[in-house]
């Protein structure tokens, strides 16, 4: 796989289609290091990954979007998230141990699909359906059809070391799509796991439309970047009372705040409590860690 942490849209000349393709190694592995995750697990977020990347190149403003998968039982969440920087982090929450053979939709009982677009400036946008697919990508197949009416086609893969994903779908509003989707997601299917994970861009997509006039844009370099901050960490603080952190700080010497995305831990002592609540401090009071 030649374009490791990369993203690359596809064009097709003259065809309603679009397309994305987008290779993790380096950022997926620095994301594995930081937590022992069951194989399994290791695996499926490395498709969150990549299929939040994939997602991500849609964005046109700043601004960053989540991947979210939540059920009950042993896996209560898988979360990735991806900005307009191209700047990645993702997280699993479990309990237990976790059957290597379970489909994605067992891993999370009950489970729903959640996709949020969180702008810069402007309001935040959220979509969610049930997970109701036996691999992440056909969920996100599911997504695109239930809430935006896009006929979509998306290949992840990814086993511990390495994650891809390409993703095709109709442009909205476009004149031709339907004939256009009829033909190309064809071609699309016959794509192997391995043939995603192991080729490069250019050769990957002449094996798939080698009879078709598409070409790849300028690649976008991604990267595992964490924006945790004391900051945010304080403001994550706030939602507890002043009388229940300085208990806190009695009872242990300080209070401690972890991220859960990349293990940075801050700590905050009675000084740091009283500052925090008194009236000339400057901290907004609704952002929430994470």
């Amino acid at each position: 796989m030649s374009n490791s942490d990369q993203i690359q849209p596809v064009l097709f000349d003259k065809l309603d289609i679009r397309g994305v393709l987008v290779g993790l190694e380096a950022s997926y592995q620095q994301v594995l290091e930081l937590h022992d995750y069951p194989p399994l697990l290791q695996r499926v977020l490395g498709e969150m990954m990549a299929a939040v990347s994939l997602l991500s190149a849609t964005l046109k403003f700043e601004g960053r979007l989540i991947l979210q998968a939540a059920g009950e039982g042993a896996v209560q969440l898988l979360m990735a998230e991806c900005n307009h920087q191209q700047d990645l982090r993702a997280i699993a929450r479990y309990e237990g141990d976790i059957p290597q053979d379970l489909a994605f939709n067992e891993l999370l009982v009950n489970g729903r699909l959640a996709i949020t677009i969180e702008p810069a400036q402007g309001r935040r946008y959220q979509g969610v359906v049930p997970l109701e697919g036996e691999t992440l990508a056909r969920c996100i197949e599911n997504y695109f059809s239930q809430s935006e009416q896009l006929p979509t086609q998306v290949h992840l893969v990814a086993d511990g070391q390495r994650a891809a994903g390409f993703l095709l779908q109709v442009m909205p509003a476009a004149g031709t799509a339907e004939q256009d989707w009829s033909h190309i997601s064809q071609l699309g299917a016959t794509l192997k796991s391995e043939e995603l994970l192991t080729l490069d861009n250019e050769t990957l997509l002449y094996r798939l439309f080698h009879e078709e006039e598409c070409r790849l844009f300028e690649p976008r370099t991604l990267r595992f970047h964490c924006d945790c901050s004391r900051e945010r960490c304080g403001n994550a603080l706030q939602f507890m009372t002043r009388e229940e952190l300085l208990a806190i700080v009695e009872e242990e010497g300080s209070v401690g705040v972890s991220c859960q995305f990349c293990n940075e831990h801050h700590s905050f002592d009675e000084t740091d409590i009283l500052s925090m609540f008194s009236d000339s401090a400057n901290v907004p009071r609704s952002d929430l860690l994470h």
